[in-house]
């Protein structure tokens, strides 16, 4: 089958249009093979699927029959789009947290370097200056290959994409010529999705195993999961530590609420990030930004200039020195790791956590996180986050079923997230420091199948003006 000689690629019937090809593949509440025959009248003249319906009349239509249509899709896509990855230098990063801090400062590194760099993130992809939304971590694969066609038609040299464990599973990255990988970390998260840990690691280090051999893989040495990311890894190995031994590495020398001082590859340089998890997503970029061939003096300098990700330990000022913080976290880890950042910054000041767990997603994590959070902070305030389909307040009970009962004494469960924000702010000693933990970057609630407006940014902001009236 040759896919350039149709007028598009898709596995939506609804996008069909006469000359298409259509990839029929079986989805978790549809099944693509169910519309074969509504595609044909719309006018496809090709087929991909792993069966042919009963009755369907497929008389004049090219069809191909396939073990795994969503592999197939992804092989599809990436021939009708001339194979766009080969033709930039794409990166990739997986892991729990850090991914997209690291792809977004990559992507403003190399921009700051004189490069032309597309960014395919959690917060949204870039084709240089152009900004399109994305609704996933990592989209579909006929989208990553039209973002990436559009990328080498622009001139980017450059590609910094988030890989999450599920677009590996789904096949959305199959195809994809990877020139380098990057393995940030990983801990408890997708778990609803994986149903066990062992299956979310096989899904991470199954992007290892594809990389090529001229590839490099980028590997975090303190992860104790870093080995095996690249056990029968055709790539070469690259490490990097905070803590030990490693191809290149960093330690914290100084830090403060604006930023600290690292020392990597023995040379101190000053960076606007804070905490220990951004240390090990500098280093991240700088390992990465010189093996790809980056002067190291000149990507320190560049370094020094970056501010941080929109959404990742985001500060806002107040009146009476209260400073707000907000961060995407929303597994345990990630929360340990932003409270003890905070902590260790401002061990003076009073630590305020106001956070909530997103519905039908892994339960198991919702009363560590309030363990964490009781354990971490003065005054713990659970509110609602992305409820989706479940009730808010049994997802609360399920947080709250980690706490004993003199915890519970100092907690605070205010259901609505922005009566928990403006109580919180309005309720906070002078020079508190008040953590909004979950949302991040996001401008937006989902309750039930409904994406309604909400930027913690506005509350805050509108609570700190009628504070000064």
């Amino acid at each position: 089958m040759n896919y350039k000689n149709f007028t598009l690629i898709t596995a939506d019937s609804r996008k069909v249009i006469p000359g298409a090809l259509f990839v029929a593949v079986k989805g978790f509440s549809s099944d693509g093979h169910d519309y074969i025959a509504g595609a044909i009248e719309k006018g496809a003249t090709g087929i991909i699927c792993e069966r042919i319906p009963e009755g369907v009349d497929t008389a004049g239509v090219e069809v191909e029959v396939v073990e795994n249509s969503r592999r197939a899709l992804a092989l599809a896509a990436d021939a009708f789009y001339d194979h766009p990855s080969g033709k930039l230098t794409l990166v990739g990063i997986t892991g729990t947290n850090g991914k997209t801090t690291t792809v977004t400062l990559l992507y403003r590194l190399f921009r700051s370097l004189g490069y032309q760099c597309g960014l395919l993130s959690t917060i949204a992809n870039y084709v240089g200056d152009e900004r399109y939304e994305t609704e996933n971590t990592t989209v579909d694969p006929v989208s990553l290959n039209a973002l990436m066609a559009q990328m080498v038609e622009k001139g980017c040299e450059y590609c910094f994409m988030e890989v999450s464990s599920i677009g590996v599973e789904q096949d959305r990255v199959t195809g994809l010529e990877f020139a380098m990988g990057i393995f940030s970390n990983l801990t408890h998260d997708h778990l609803d999705y994986h149903g066990t840990f062992a299956e979310y690691l096989r899904c991470k280090k199954l992007f290892f195993d594809n990389l090529p051999q001229k590839a490099i893989a980028l590997i975090n040495a303190d992860d104790k999961n870093g080995s095996v990311m690249v056990q029968n890894c055709n790539a070469t190995t690259v490490t990097y530590s905070v803590r030990g031994l490693a191809d290149h590495t960093a330690r914290i020398l100084e830090q403060g609420v604006e930023g600290m001082l690292l020392k990597i590859d023995g040379v101190e340089t000053w960076v606007r990030l804070i905490g220990v998890h951004n240390a090990y997503n500098v280093l991240a970029i700088y390992s990465a930004a010189v093996c790809l061939g980056a002067d190291p003096s000149q990507t320190l300098v560049a370094l020094s200039k970056l501010e941080s990700a929109p959404g990742r330990l985001e500060n806002i000022s107040g009146p009476r020195g209260i400073t707000v913080v907000l961060d995407y976290a929303h597994t345990p880890d990630a929360l340990e790791n932003v409270l003890k950042c905070l902590r260790t910054i401002s061990s003076d000041r009073q630590l305020i956590c106001v956070f909530g767990c997103g519905g039908d997603r892994d339960k198991t994590k919702r009363p560590e996180m309030a363990q964490i959070a009781q354990q971490l902070s003065d005054r713990v305030v659970i509110t609602s986050d992305n409820p989706r389909t479940e009730d808010p307040e049994a997802i609360i009970a399920d947080i709250k079923a980690g706490l004993d009962p003199l915890s519970l004494a100092k907690t605070l469960t205010i259901t609505d997230r922005k009566e928990a924000i403006r109580t919180a702010i309005l309720t906070a000693p002078d020079g508190a420091i008040i953590l909004l933990a979950g949302k991040g970057h996001e401008d937006y609630q989902i309750v039930g199948h409904e994406k309604r407006p909400f930027v913690e940014k506005d509350i805050v902001n509108e609570t700190f003006k009628l504070m000064l009236q």
